[in-house]
């Protein structure tokens, strides 16, 4: 009896060999990695600004909070490592608490340098101030332009001043660049209506005509558009976020 649950054994054993090799062939589950460690108003682990920069924008962020109690912060990092980049951003913001408590009047911008993403995290607090679509508008006509022309200074800045502009109730959103001043497309309705007039003067007879004079009404049309430098002592005030913000790439 025992030699034969033996043999059965033994013939088994080139399957069970090929299921333990394929189990051990299967991809481990990436796992989180470790959030960066808040040091400053400005993180920049990945190197992406320069010194003089760093020191405008905390000054900025700085200010902004002595006055409105607001803490925005920025965060640079080399990769997300195969981490989805919203749910990276939502791990910092509840680790980091940035914002006042009760107020949750925090905001983050995240950038992976390798991956070319970023995203604009807003706490529940600023999500009437610094909305969805005006946190996209300031990734896509803003950062992302002159991010991807190799203008990273200039993105942060004007990424930023842009944050506070909003959380101050003073940005309107704003649109890429025209690429021209589209002085030559109002000139062809006028060509057209002027050809219209001559024509239609000349096929009406001059005589018998007691029709008054034909008025061409309408005004022109509108278009309308819409480890870094760190400060000392700073921490977050432990504020809350929902997934509130934007998110995009260059």
């Amino acid at each position: 009896m025992i030699f034969k649950v033996m043999q059965s054994i033994i013939q088994r054993l080139p399957a069970l060999c090929v299921a333990i090799l394929m189990l051990l062939m299967l991809p481990l589950p990436l796992s989180a990695q470790d959030i960066a460690r808040l040091t400053g108003r400005v993180n920049d682990y990945a190197d992406m600004i320069s010194g003089d920069v760093e020191e405008q924008i905390d000054a900025k962020l700085q200010a902004l909070e002595e006055e409105e109690s607001t803490q925005i912060v920025v965060l640079t990092i080399p990769s997300l490592e195969g981490e989805v980049l919203e749910e990276y951003s939502m791990r910092v913001v509840e680790d980091w608490k940035v914002g006042q408590k009760k107020l949750d009047n925090g905001a983050l911008l995240l950038v992976s340098r390798d991956d070319r993403k970023l995203r604009i995290e807003v706490g529940y607090g600023l999500e009437g101030k610094l909305t969805d679509l005006q946190s996209g508008r300031i990734i896509d006509n803003l950062i992302v332009p002159r991010f991807a022309r190799g203008a990273i200074d200039e993105g942060f800045l004007v990424g930023i001043d842009a944050m506070i502009a909003a959380v101050k109730g003073e940005y309107i959103a704003a649109d890429a660049p025209p690429s021209d001043d589209g002085s030559g497309s109002s000139i062809l309705p006028l060509l057209i209506m002027l050809l219209f007039i001559i024509y239609f003067y000349r096929q009406v007879p001059r005589s018998g005509r007691g029709s008054g004079p034909i008025v061409f009404g309408g005004g022109p049309g509108g278009f309308s558009g819409g480890g870094g430098f760190s400060s000392g002592g700073f921490s977050g005030g432990g504020g809350s976020f929902g997934g509130g913000g934007s998110s995009g790439n260059w």
